[in-house]
């Protein structure tokens, strides 16, 4: 069994062994510390202790990004918990062994998170906050000030407290699941607090920034990423569900889109303008599938559209972001016809219905935007949106420009 002192210098100069072969000497300091170098130049740190009938090789790292002074201290720990009765080699096979959360959320979905009527928005919510944090955490990692973070991240971008109250219900509802199938034996989603501040936007697109939406609109490459944002402004509808919008769902001829499942637990009946229904058409004839923005995902379907509209509002001119003074945000967008349904004289009551929201304290909001008369429907409102842009005339059906790639 070669020794030597590990020193930086010493191991620098270690000669290669031959092609296939490899070399494994130890240190004279720490004698269980062992170096294993391959004939390609690779130098591994290794605890070599026996444990039971058997030899545990404990891999620690490679060197030089571990130095000599760090893989002796790890050594000298893992030393300590052999001595204690511990396998620590059979504790980290067990630990990679182990989930991240990441890959739990699969395992998550697949038996649980697939039945909820509101699993398209948790999976939105796990892409946007918790995995970007915590994804390839393992599971038992994960504690209580990381999911504090997480909050207090959602809280301090200005999410409203509702949407952060939701991001700590899912996180809990997975950790709660974890625990139920024997990954965890505590939740580290409890006792994490919500502030409670109410962010209450009343943002949308104004009548002096419409023609610079459509024109840098109509500039875009990517018709499915036009075709989308048209849709989205056109019926109100919420991002995951004009993500997700199926054939299936659609009837042209009587300009109807059906959601069976909505965020608010009930079907829904949205109304498609004439505009939306030619845009409809024109992917009709150039998409495959069920899907109406097909995606390479695991869903099938486009997931986020955010760089699409952060280009766009660029290229009008319009700043984008709840961050940004002033700025515009994709939900925006609903909010846009809902705010033009009133200033246009639609009633409450007709915005909450094709908005689906559940009370007038929801809708309210466009109550206090707009003063005129209510009596309008959404074809008069995105009608006076695209005569409002430079778009068409009255009682004109408008198309815009086929330009990108689909």
């Amino acid at each position: 069994m070669a020794t030597i002192r590990f020193g930086k210098m010493a191991l620098q100069k270690l000669e290669l062994p031959p092609v296939g072969g490899r070399l494994t000497i130890y240190d004279e300091k720490v004698p269980k510390l062992a170096l294993r170098v391959t004939h390609n130049g690779t130098k591994t740190f290794y605890v070599v202790k026996r444990a039971g009938s058997s030899m545990a090789w404990v891999k620690l790292g490679v060197f030089p990004e571990m130095t000599v002074e760090k893989a002796q201290a790890e050594a000298e720990r893992i030393l300590g918990e052999f001595a204690s009765g511990a396998n620590p080699a059979q504790a980290r096979r067990a630990f990679k062994a182990e989930p991240t959360l990441t890959e739990f959320f699969v395992e998550y979905g697949t038996r649980h998170g697939e039945k909820k009527l509101s699993w398209r928005d948790d999976q939105q919510r796990f892409r946007d906050y918790l995995q970007r944090s915590l994804g390839d955490k393992k599971l038992t990692t994960i504690t209580r000030a990381d999911v504090a973070r997480v909050v207090s991240g959602a809280e301090n971008a200005g999410k409203a407290a509702a949407t952060v109250r939701q991001i700590r219900a899912l996180a809990s509802g997975i950790f709660g699941k974890a625990i139920e199938w024997g990954y965890l034996e505590t939740n580290p989603a409890h006792g994490v607090k919500v502030v409670g501040r109410v962010v209450s936007r009343d943002r949308f697109l104004q009548p002096d920034e419409l023609p610079r939406f459509f024109a840098a609109l109509a500039e875009e490459p990517s018709v499915a990423m036009r075709d989308f944002i048209l849709l989205a402004l056109l019926t109100g509808a919420r991002r995951a569900n004009v993500c997700a919008m199926h054939w299936r769902e659609i009837d042209l001829a009587a300009g109807n889109w059906r959601l069976p499942v909505t965020k608010n637990g009930t079907p829904q009946t949205v109304t498609l303008c004439p505009e939306a229904v030619e845009i409809l058409k024109a992917r009709q004839e150039t998409t495959t599938g069920g899907f109406v923005f097909p995606g390479s995902g695991a869903t099938g379907h486009m997931v986020e559209p955010k760089k699409g509209v952060i280009r766009i509002m660029e290229r009008a001119g319009i700043p984008y972001g709840r961050n940004e003074v002033n700025g515009v945000t994709l939900h925006d967008l609903r909010r846009t016809l809902g705010s033009w349904q009133a200033r246009t004289g639609a009633s409450m009551a007709i915005i909450g219905k094709s908005l689906n929201h559940k009370s007038q304290q929801a809708t309210a909001i466009y109550a206090r935007l707009d003063l005129d008369p209510v009596r309008a429907a959404v074809n008069t409102a995105t009608a006076a949106m695209l005569e409002a842009g430079g778009l068409k005339p009255s009682a004109e059906v408008v198309q815009l420009p086929k330009q990108g790639k689909a």
